[in-house]
């Protein structure tokens, strides 16, 4: 990817912006500004423009220059200043720009600060405002891009600010963010929304995602659930099938770990509040990062202390603690047959903190769900794996069907 100025071209979506708006331009021109860009060492000479362009075909130099111009006026160039693209008395055209070069955040080998870096012009474009509950709560939503609305619900521990520095959130909110008018909220209690409140429970989590979609007048959009977000939206979406496109849900349950039936989930859900009241408040917890673990266990080391950090930085103990208590019982097996929409249900098969099985539990029970099993231990694909492209271009694909 190529970034100049506030643009960006992607030549392998054969995609160019401005910030997060997609430019439209001709295949055409857009072979002879990634050209122009690529040679930005040298003069490239009309012959060369005629070879990588054109094919080698003969061209009047009316239509090059036609060209050119096009390329300018898709980069907001001026043709006399010329502060992009110059014009060479008798020599040809040379990309005079600073252009910085960054690994596309979805390609296996890009590196955290690429991915930063990215993210931080992204997310430079993103409009934060707030919608107040009926019971007085002020909710942080965040838009960002273009195209059809997709609604993601919050999962553990989200903040829409700091989500975009983190490297295992990130890079799947760029990823969606450039195909779809990305809409996020932060949970009561979490993030930019009010941290002072007096109820959180799952009434309180259906009740605050119809206050956002509300709130911006959404009259028809698709829904992306992942994890803990994955029962609000199956109640959502269970109510609300004349509004709702599509819906995804990754990693989720519809039995929370008290409601299982199982002793070893109902320990387990009582070993995490144990940790977290132990390492909530610790700069550099082990618990912490033990807990982290088990979410991500093929994450790096920092990806873990990035992980560990978002979950503090998100909100207070007490009201983690309210949260997973309200996540542990929740119980919407019953509403699953009543979704209608097209659905598509996403597990990774060596989930640790989330059963293989209760993601097949969804699948099964929403009539013609689409189900793919994810070949990895995180419980949501990190983009240095396999499972990522599989995890990524599956959403994509199903959100874009007509």
């Amino acid at each position: 990817m190529f970034i100049f100025g506030n643009m960006s071209l992607d030549p392998e979506r054969r995609e160019l912006r401005s910030g997060s708006m997609l430019i439209p331009i001709e295949p055409k021109v857009f072979d002879l500004l990634e050209f122009l860009i690529r040679n930005r060492d040298h003069v490239v000479s009309r012959d060369e423009l005629l070879a990588s362009t054109w094919g080698g075909r003969v061209v009047s130099d009316s239509a090059i220059a036609v060209r050119v111009n096009a390329a300018r006026r898709a980069i907001g160039d001026d043709g006399e200043q010329q502060r992009w693209i110059r014009t060479v008395a008798r020599k040809g055209f040379r990309f005079v720009g600073q252009v910085r070069e960054a690994t596309d955040p979805t390609v296996p080998g890009s590196t955290v600060a690429d991915e930063q870096r990215i993210a931080e012009r992204i997310a430079s474009d993103q409009k934060i405002t707030f919608c107040m509950t009926k019971d007085g709560v002020n909710l942080a939503v965040a838009c960002l891009g273009q195209g059809a609305p997709l609604v993601l619900t919050p999962t553990w521990a989200t903040h829409l600010e700091h989500d975009w520095q983190s490297p295992t959130r990130a890079r799947l909110l760029q990823h969606l963010a450039k195909r779809f008018r990305l809409i996020r909220y932060d949970a009561r209690g979490f993030g930019l929304s009010d941290r002072n409140v007096p109820d959180i429970s799952f009434t309180t989590f259906e009740r605050d995602l119809d206050t956002v979609v509300d709130s911006l007048h959404l009259r028809r959009y698709s829904i992306l659930a992942i994890s803990q977000g994955v029962p609000t939206a199956i109640a959502h979406a269970a109510r609300n099938s004349e509004r709702i496109s599509r819906v995804v849900l990754h990693g989720g349950f519809a039995l929370g770990r008290n409601k299982r039936g199982s002793a070893k989930e109902a320990e387990m859900a009582q070993a995490w509040i144990s940790i977290m009241r132990q390492g909530w408040s610790d700069d550099d917890s082990a618990m912490l990062r033990i807990f982290s673990s088990v979410w991500l266990p093929g994450a790096s080391a920092e990806q873990l202390r990035w992980y560990a950090t978002t979950l503090r930085k998100s909100t207070s103990v007490e009201n983690a603690i309210r949260n997973r208590n309200t996540a542990d019982a929740v119980d919407v097996v019953n509403l699953l047959p009543k979704i209608v929409v097209p659905t598509l249900v996403l597990h990774s098969r060596h989930d640790n903190s989330v059963p293989f099985d209760e993601g097949r539990r969804i699948a099964t029970s929403i009539a013609n769900a689409k189900f793919v099993s994810l070949d990895t231990e995180n419980h949501v694909p990190l983009a240095d794996e396999p499972a990522w492209h599989t995890f990524v271009s599956e959403i994509v694909s199903f959100l874009l069907e007509s």
